[in-house]
């Protein structure tokens, strides 16, 4: 059994005694209420995490400075003090558990929304905004205003019990902002040279420290490396550390403007090396972080000096009880993040809705159907094994239903099974092995593989309910040439469904012209597959833009990738026809011919249709029917999910919890 040592050895920072090394990230949630106070599930989000055995909870950025400074569509606010009393009871319930508790105080700057504050946000100069306005550059005056309400916050956080403030200075908001070039082009003392950019975060950090006094911890968020053309690379920022180091306790070792969330392609632990180079530069202690997923890397970061403390942000949303489970020898049990960016960005930066997860039906909430189970014999069958069919399989005999799986073909997962052996696609291989072993643990579930759902093997098992979850497959529009090109031998022309059954084969192709019928998240996976092995990628959308539904982050990924390899994108453009040599499309300036060596459809998916003689026989029989996930409509692996698990509302509404 992995013991993990380091990263479950304790470390003091000042006052606070952590009893292990793993923290938890501050990440916007939308759980607040739209008065800035904590509400009951925002508490129940985090008590969560302490209970599941994090070390350090810092807490999702604060508004210092309302409402200019604000930033997120339901913020948390620490410029009042009738803010406390919640965050008072939000710290007691975390400190039952053994867990410290940080919140990170912050002012939005030029990343505040017009719309949401009301007036036009500030900055560190006067910068162009989207809708043609400007940002106003702070005056002197209100740079020290907000560098003493930044003192003012950290007093109240104190106060209200927190063990340690963080300083925000990274990720493009205010403080940022006066650090690097490409948002301050001050020429009086806060602008200009290293210190002079260095100074309005000095000024912030001596107005915390004067507020907490000398024993209380200050830890600091910084973008060590920005990756954008005029922001500060590591080594400047290094420099501007020289000017900030002796003021804090710890720094919070982080990057991006661009970037600042992780895109699943880029490798666990990615960051880190920010993090040695500051404790190599300054010896000060970090906090590493990065797509650290695995507790091995994380306990081996500490070991190797990379960092002192580790960082988890989403797979805390995946999975509260990480730190509990590695800590028992159980990290095959972790539910994976697969980093896709979709309930935990998505959600929250783009819809303004409460965080949710695609991997983690229950965020903010005890998983119910495991502390509660039925209290009569329930036979239930699942038709289909992929995602959906997987968690409604698993759910329901979590919650002491009898289950049988059966599932056509030779392998459980279903797309998730195919998808994951992409090679970008590595996370959800992960995925696909909890949920197996989720599976097997299981004695109540049986899984049959290689069979097919007809009305006589269904009855056989006396089910009390049916769940109908056989998925989907790709949508062939009505474009002359397309099955055609589809079924011939040595097929050219594929659907998404060819690509993933032929990697291996296309693996080695090189140089080649690759055209995509699609622009959408789909195709782009398909566009990086080729145009990473050096073929150059045509893509043909419809829409006025590609990538739609796709997070921001996500969205910049794709776009730099597509640029980097030269690939053409013709937006706003029909495909008309495929023939044996090329694609044909239309567009605003007329028909044209795309020569192809391998053509894929890329245009959606449909639901397979529920077998209508099992209906009729389960009608008669008057048991229930229930169908999920893409058979019910093609949509996002989140939707499947999400779906299995409400299987226990079903069993609910059928009285299964319920006494005789």
């Amino acid at each position: 059994m992995h013991t993990y040592e380091h990263l479950f050895s304790p470390l003091r920072i000042r006052s606070m005694q952590l009893k292990n090394r793993v923290v938890m990230s501050p990440m916007g949630s939308n759980f607040a209420k739209s008065s800035g106070e904590m509400s009951q599930e925002h508490i129940e989000y985090y008590r969560l995490r302490a209970a599941g055995g994090v070390g350090l909870i810092i807490m999702e950025n604060v508004c210092v400075d309302y409402p200019k400074g604000a930033n997120g569509t339901t913020q948390l606010r620490l410029d009042q003090d009738c803010f406390m009393p919640p965050l008072y009871a939000f710290n007691e319930e975390m400190h039952r558990y053994g867990c410290c508790t940080a919140v990170q105080i912050n002012h939005a700057g030029c990343t505040a929304v017009p719309a949401r504050i009301g007036a036009a946000p500030v900055s560190a100069s006067a910068l162009p905004l989207a809708d043609g306005s400007y940002t106003e550059a702070l005056s002197r005056e209100e740079i020290l205003r907000i560098a003493a309400q930044y003192g003012k916050a950290a007093l109240r956080a104190k106060t209200a019990g927190f063990d340690a403030v963080e300083i925000h200075a990274g990720h493009g908001y205010l403080i940022n902002q006066f650090l690097s070039a490409t948002w301050n082009h001050r020429t009086d003392e806060f602008g200009g040279s290293t210190e002079n950019r260095a100074r309005f975060c000095r000024l912030v950090i001596d107005e915390v420290r004067k507020a907490v006094g000398p024993g209380y911890p200050v830890l600091m968020r910084m973008s060590l490396e920005e990756f954008t053309e005029t922001g500060n690379t590591l080594e400047e920022s290094l420099a501007l550390l020289e000017y900030l180091k002796d003021g804090v306790d710890l720094i919070d070792a982080s990057v991006g403007v661009k970037f600042a969330m992780d895109v699943p392609q880029l490798p666990d632990g990615w960051r880190t090396y920010v993090a040695r180079a500051v404790r190599e530069r300054f010896g000060i202690p970090c906090a590493g972080m990065g797509n650290i997923r695995d507790p091995q890397m994380a306990d081996d970061l500490i070991a190797n000096g990379e960092t002192d403390l580790v960082v988890i942000g989403r797979g805390l949303i995946a999975d509260p009880e990480w730190a509990n489970k590695a800590q028992r020898g159980e990290a095959a049990c972790i539910r994976p993040c697969i980093s896709c960016n979709i309930g935990c960005v998505k959600h929250r930066a783009m819809l303004n809705q409460p965080i949710r997860c695609t991997v983690n039906p229950s965020i903010a909430a005890e998983e119910w159907h495991k502390a509660h189970q039925v209290k009569k014999r329930c036979n239930v069958v699942v038709v289909g094994g992929g995602v959906a069919g997987l968690e409604a399989a698993c759910s329901a005999a979590e919650t002491g239903c009898t289950v049988t799986l059966l599932e056509k073909e030779q392998e459980l997962g279903g797309w998730l099974r195919l998808l994951a052996k992409v090679p970008e696609k590595f996370r959800m291989k992960r995925l696909l092995a909890w949920f197996l072993q989720r599976a097997e643990k299981l004695k109540n579930l049986a899984c049959l593989t290689g069979v097919t759902a007809t009305p006589e093997r269904i009855l056989a098992f006396k089910p009390d309910l049916v769940v109908w979850c056989t998925g989907s497959e790709p949508a062939h529009p009505p474009i002359p040439g397309l099955v055609e090109h589809l079924s011939a031998a040595n097929a050219r022309v594929m659907d998404v469904l060819g690509w993933l059954r032929s990697l291996e084969r296309l693996s080695v192709v090189k140089g080649k012209e690759i055209v995509l019928a699609g622009g959408g998240p789909v195709a782009l996976d398909v566009a990086e597959f080729f145009a990473e092995n050096d073929n150059h990628v045509t893509i043909v959308e419809l829409l006025p833009q590609i990538g739609g539904g796709q997070d921001g982050f996500s969205r910049q990924y794709f776009r730099e990738l597509l640029e980097k390899h030269n690939a053409t994108i013709l937006t706003s453009h029909r495909i008309e026809a495929i023939t044996d040599e090329a694609v044909v499309v239309s567009g605003e300036a007329g028909r044209r011919e795309l020569p192809y060596d391998y053509a894929f459809c890329c245009l959606g998916l449909r639901a397979k249709p529920i077998d209508a003689t099992v209906c009729e026989e389960l009608t008669v029989c008057g048991i229930q029917l229930l169908c999920i996930g893409d058979s019910k409509q093609p949509r996002l692996m989140y939707d499947g999910i999400l779906e299995g698990r409400n299987v226990i509302e079903r069993l609910k509404a059928m009285g299964y919890y319920e006494n005789n």
